[in-house]
C-alpha cells in the first residue's frame, strides 16, 4: 500500500460535505479491476477521517480472509503513523457477522472472529479476520442483513470499506446499500473506460450513490474527479 493522503484533499472536501446517516458517515470504495490501489486510496482516505472524528473512524476490510489492510498497517505504509495495537473483539455482542460457504458446524461465535485494531494513537479502527480459524475450502463474508452493521454506525463517525476488485469477487456489491457513498478507483492508462462504465452501472442498478472517482496516474500519485458522465472516458 501506498500512503496518498496528499493526494486526496479533493475527495475528503465533497466527503465532507456528506449528509449523517445514523450518527455516521459510510464510504465504499470499489474498483473494476484488481491492483488499481484502493486499498491504498481507503486506507489513506481513513486516516484523514480520523482526524476529523471526535470518536472513532473505522476502516473495513471487505477483503476476507486476506487482511492486506491490516499487512499494510503492520508495515507501517505511512510511516508517520503508528503500527496496529492490541486485537479488540469487533463483533459488538453480535454472532451473526459472516456468511460461510460450507456452512460452519452449528454452536460457534463466529462474530469474534472479528478483531479491531486502533492505529497508534490515531482516532481509527481497522479489522483483521481471524482467517486462522478458517477451513481449507471455506469461503468467508460479511453479512449484509447482520445487525452488526448497525451497531458500527453508533459506535463511527466514519466508516470506510475497502471492497474487492469486481474482477476478483462480486461480493463488494452486497454493500452498496450499506454505504452513503461510493467512490470508483481507477488506474490511468491501464483501466478500460468499458469497466468503469460497467461497475458504474452495476453500483447504480443497486441503489448506489457514486461521490466520483479516483484516478491513479502512477502508484504513488492519484486524483478525484467529483463528476462522473455517462460516457466517461480519459487518455490513454
Amino acid at each position: 500500500m501506498h500512503d496518498l493522503r496528499q493526494d486526496l484533499s479533493g475527495l475528503w472536501r465533497a466527503a465532507a460535505r456528506m449528509s449523517t446517516s445514523g450518527g455516521s458517515r459510510s464510504v465504499l470504495f470499489i474498483s473494476a479491476n484488481a491492483g488499481e490501489g484502493t486499498s491504498s486510496i481507503a486506507a489513506s482516505f481513513a486516516l484523514i477521517a480520523a482526524n476529523y472524528s471526535d470518536r472513532m473512524a473505522w476502516l473495513v476490510d471487505l477483503h476476507l480472509p486476506q487482511n492486506a489492510v491490516f499487512q499494510g498497517f503492520h508495515k507501517r505504509f505511512a510511516g508517520d503513523v503508528g503500527a496496529p495495537g492490541r486485537a479488540y473483539d469487533a463483533s459488538f455482542g453480535h454472532r451473526a457477522v459472516f456468511q460461510f460457504s460450507p456452512a460452519p458446524p452449528h454452536g460457534g461465535d463466529y462474530g469474534k472472529l472479528l478483531t479491531a485494531h486502533q492505529i497508534g494513537e490515531a482516532r481509527l479502527m481497522i479489522t483483521r479476520f481471524r482467517n486462522e480459524q478458517l477451513g481449507l475450502d471455506q469461503n468467508v463474508v460479511f453479512d449484509p442483513n447482520s445487525k452488526w452493521w448497525s451497531s458500527l454506525r453508533r459506535a463511527a463517525d466514519w466508516i470506510i470499506l475497502d471492497s474487492p476488485a469486481l474482477s476478483h469477487s462480486a461480493a463488494g456489491l452486497n454493500y452498496i446499500r450499506k454505504a452513503d457513498s461510493i467512490v470508483l478507483v481507477v488506474e490511468a492508462d491501464k483501466t478500460q473506460a468499458k469497466d468503469v462504465s460497467r461497475l458504474k452501472q452495476m453500483v447504480e442498478t443497486r441503489g448506489g450513490h457514486i461521490l466520483g472517482i479516483v484516478m491513479n496516474r502512477r502508484r504513488e500519485d492519484a486524483r478525484f474527479f467529483e463528476r462522473l458522465a455517462d460516457g466517461y472516458s480519459y487518455n490513454r
